[in-house]
């Protein structure tokens, strides 16, 4: 999978509908792909989404959030 430029819009936020179908728990050997956008005028952006998604599906699977507001995992623990 190309990594694919990731730009910041937020015309393009959507909601949840109720009625939208749900994925079930990840498996515990999903695999996930990470990528970071960078910018100039507001903090770096990184959005995870499970690999080996259908092009539909990764309009609506995804995570992302701003460097600041996520921490690494082995300091949770």
């Amino acid at each position: 999978m190309e990594d694919t430029p990731l730009r910041r819009d937020d015309t393009d936020a959507t909601t949840t509908r109720p009625d939208a179908p749900r994925r079930s728990a990840p498996a515990d050997d999903e695999e996930f792909v990470a990528i970071v956008a960078p910018y100039e005028d507001a903090p770096d952006e990184c959005t995870i989404f499970p690999a080996g998604l259908a092009e539909d599906e990764l309009l609506t699977t995804w995570l992302s959030a701003q460097e600041g507001s996520y921490v690494a995992l082995a300091e949770m623990r």
